[in-house]
């Protein structure tokens, strides 16, 4: 199922991404040093892994935190952390955190909606807030690479509300969009950038940026990027990378592409899982399949409905039926613009349209819409 065409990497007139690229041979005694290792353990973590279903394979992982304080984040991240209202961080933020501001490798599997967001990006504020400042011309500290764009924007926006209190600059560069204001957010500097493979491999070809100053790398949905046949540009990117980076792998799935993946990429690298390794989906939810006539629907005004269909002539062909027949619906498929995309989700989240029709493009990453 890996490498298929759907969403991959372009061919024929575009050529091959990444082909002006060189991959680059470091010299690790000439690198300056960098910092990555800020964890202290703390004491009361009996039972834990055992209670939430948490594995771990590999040599020296810190045992997990059951607190947020236990974690040790400066206060820059504790005080955005006491304005939400969590009651304890999730099985894969409480065992991600300590390896991750341990400075290790590591892969997380874990069922979508785990929080790994978080898992990944508070340790990426500390890491960066532990290097040295940018300097004119240097590239990102952190880099997310991400499948699709509406998960890197979901990213962006917990990456903006949680650096801001550090004053850490981050962008979000992917296609379908101008790429004017993204190359400006990136010739001014950001130590977050958050990227699908194919825009990235597009602006380091053409020098806009570089990777020179990146220590700290996150692959989501690793799975998904390679499912979508972006292992080439991957490749190519990572070979920018100094060596002796951090990297954090993620997956909802454990498969044999994503596991050379991981060994390709990692050193020593701590391996988590939150519950079964088939898992590619939330099971945690109770699913009850009711059927309603759509007069319910309308009458209950508050309520949202997404229906999803398969092709993107299905998605328009029901819009215009629904519209027709006086029913609030907007459709989304990738054949839209992202200012469309953009446009309609917000009808949505904020109730001018209760009714979304997508395709599977709006099937991943909609809970920024709650």
């Amino acid at each position: 199922r890996f490498g298929g065409s759907r969403g991959g990497p372009p061919s024929g007139k575009f050529g091959n991404p990444g082909e002006r690229l060189r991959k680059k041979h470091w010299n690790l005694d000439e690198l300056p040093k960098f910092e990555k290792n800020f964890y202290k353990e703390h004491q009361e973590v009996e039972q834990y892994r055992r209670s939430k279903e948490v594995t771990v394979k590999g040599r020296d992982c810190p045992k997990p935190i059951v607190k947020f304080h236990e974690a040790t984040f400066p206060n820059y991240v504790m005080d955005v952390i006491s304005k939400q209202t969590w009651t304890e961080p999730t099985p894969i933020q409480a065992q991600g955190w300590p390896l991750a501001l341990s400075g290790l490798d590591m892969v997380g599997i874990a069922q979508t909606g785990s929080g790994k967001t978080l898992a990944y990006l508070l340790p990426a504020i500390v890491h960066i807030n532990h290097q040295p400042f940018l300097e004119h011309g240097d590239g990102p500290i952190c880099l997310v690479l991400a499948p699709t764009r509406e998960l890197a924007q979901q990213v962006q926006q917990v990456a903006a509300e949680y650096g801001r209190a550090s004053r850490l600059k981050s962008t979000c560069i992917y296609g379908g969009a101008p790429k004017g204001p993204q190359i400006r957010d990136l010739e001014r500097g950001v130590e977050i950038c958050i990227a699908t493979p194919g825009r990235l491999i597009d602006f380091l070809e053409v020098g806009k940026t570089n990777l020179r100053r990146c220590t700290y790398l996150v692959l989501d949905e690793a799975d998904r990027m390679l499912d979508m046949g972006f292992e080439p540009q991957i490749r190519k990117i990572v070979d920018q990378i100094r060596p002796d980076r951090q990297t954090l792998m993620w997956s909802a799935t454990w498969p044999k592409e994503v596991r050379q993946l991981a060994e390709d990429f990692l050193k020593e690298y701590v391996q988590i899982n939150v519950g079964a390794l088939q898992l590619s989906a939330n099971h945690n939810i109770l699913q009850i399949v009711d059927v309603f006539q759509l007069c319910y629907i309308q009458h209950e005004k508050e309520n949202k409905t997404i229906i999803f269909v398969e092709t993107k002539r299905r998605c328009d062909e029901l819009t215009r039926r629904m519209r027709r027949d006086g029913w609030p619906a907007m459709g989304i498929h990738g054949d839209k613009s992202q200012q469309e995309r953009d446009w309609v989700l917000n009808e949505f989240k904020f109730g001018k349209a209760c009714i979304l029709i997508a395709t599977d493009v709006a099937s991943r990453g909609l809970v920024f819409l709650t």
